[in-house]
């Protein structure tokens, strides 16, 4: 019995060891994803996993607040994952930084990767100086939502499409709801609204390359002082969105009339308005100067890391995660828009009425300045704009303002690329 007890023991590890051999065969491919996508796509790769059986996906969830930091700290201790999803604006500083694998070969010899079917603005942010980096997973563009209700009763009978029409609507809108109500909120701690507002302009954010702010162009100038008349007129409250105990109630209470928000907000206005209310909001696209408008082209995107060892099971991932009938599945799991057109076509958004203004906006996204200081310049921009807002600066004076505080901050930038100015013209 002893005899037949050890051997059993005896086949039972090798059997064990059979397993774990046949696991440590497969491709290990590092996936670190940030914050509530992470938890969603964890359910997609059972899937993957079985299409493909030689390859085995390690997803490591991390928070997004911590998430820069990690990459760079990974980055320095060369210790990347083998493929991430990255904010946009990230993008160019991960570039910069010879960190990021080129994937024009990959998508080129992929049979189906239709590059032609992402909007063309969001496909673009993955883009430096010729070369694709980044392919989107998910699309975050701001537009404005609005009570229909209220436009109707301010004798608004369609949606404005040019800054003079918005004009006229916010007017009649402030008009409508009387003191104490507004028009629009612009919330004094967020950047994004006066840069919706200036993207709609021809004139580039920053000048030569990227070397230099562009603010006191024409076309800023004109977005900066649209941006100033909401506030003199009483059109927007000079709050911030820390001063509103509730967007979505305020909304409903008609505290405000116009909200640039993004596409997580359909699904929040659908769960915090009441019954009541749902027939009376809607989503509109972005007027612009003299027309529709464009918008940003924010989310984030699929990276593979120049470090990485399993660069062909990365990319197999990101193709798959990318495919249409994945994305229109993650859209499903998330309420997150899919960069590409063909997912648009399914009836959980063809149908919904709130998102249609995101897919005709999408067509005129655009990115922002493909620099890794981007984000610093933003913040200036919010710092500046804040002034403008409280009358403590002319849009002159933040005009010059702003491009002082930009090519301050692009000095180093300007530095390095002289130095490989100098080095391609030496001899």
């Amino acid at each position: 019995m002893r005899c037949c007890f050890l051997l059993s023991l005896a086949v039972a590890a090798c059997l064990l060891a059979g397993c774990a051999r046949t696991q440590d065969e497969r491709q290990v491919v590092t996936f670190w994803v940030m914050g509530y996508e992470g938890e969603m796509v964890a359910r997609l790769l059972p899937e993957f996993e079985r299409q493909n059986p030689d390859i085995r996906v390690d997803l490591q969830n991390i928070p997004w607040l911590s998430a820069h930091e990690k990459l760079l700290t990974a980055f320095a201790g060369e210790s990347l994952p083998d493929v991430s999803p990255i904010g946009n604006t990230w993008i160019p500083e991960f570039a910069a930084l010879d960190a990021l694998e080129p994937l024009d070969d990959e998508i080129a010899a992929t049979p189906g990767f239709d590059a032609a079917d992402y909007f063309p603005g969001v496909w673009d942010t993955g883009v430096m100086d010729g070369r694709t980096y980044a392919v989107p997973w998910y699309v975050e563009t701001r537009l404005p939502f609005y009570r229909s209700d209220l436009l109707a009763k301010a004798g608004i009978g369609r949606v404005p499409a040019s800054w003079e029409e918005w004009r006229v609507a916010m007017q009649a809108v402030k008009q409508q709801v009387g003191k104490g109500n507004y028009a629009i909120l612009l919330p004094l701690n967020e950047f994004e609204p006066l840069l919706s507002l200036a993207i709609q302009q021809p004139e580039p954010l920053l000048r030569e390359g990227g070397r230099y702010g562009n603010f006191r162009s024409e076309g800023f100038r004109r977005s900066l002082g649209f941006y100033k008349e909401m506030f003199d007129r009483g059109w927007a409250p000079m709050v911030t969105s820390n001063q509103i105990s509730n967007v979505w109630d305020e909304f409903g209470k008609g505290f405000y009339s116009f909200y640039i928000s993004g596409p997580w907000n359909i699904a929040r206005f659908k769960e915090r308005l009441p019954a009541s209310q749902q027939q009376d909001w809607m989503t509109m696209p972005l007027p612009g100067p003299d027309g529709p408008g464009a918008s940003l082209a924010n989310g984030t995107s699929f990276v593979v890391f120049r470090d990485s060892p399993n660069k062909a099971a990365a990319w197999k991932l990101i193709a798959w995660l990318s495919s249409p009938q994945v994305q229109a599945r993650f859209h499903a799991l998330t309420g997150d828009l899919p960069p590409r057109r063909s997912p648009w076509k399914t009836a959980a958004l063809a149908d919904d009425p709130h998102a249609r203004a995101f897919r005709e906006q999408l067509e005129r996204a655009v990115s922002t300045p493909k620099v890794p200081e981007w984000e610093r310049i933003a913040t200036e921009m919010r710092l500046v704009g804040e002034q403008v807002a409280n009358g403590r600066m002319s849009v002159d004076q933040a005009a010059e303002e702003l491009d002082r505080r930009a090519d301050r901050i692009l000095e180093k930038r300007r530095w390095m690329l002289d130095q490989v100015d100098k080095a391609g013209a030496a001899p």
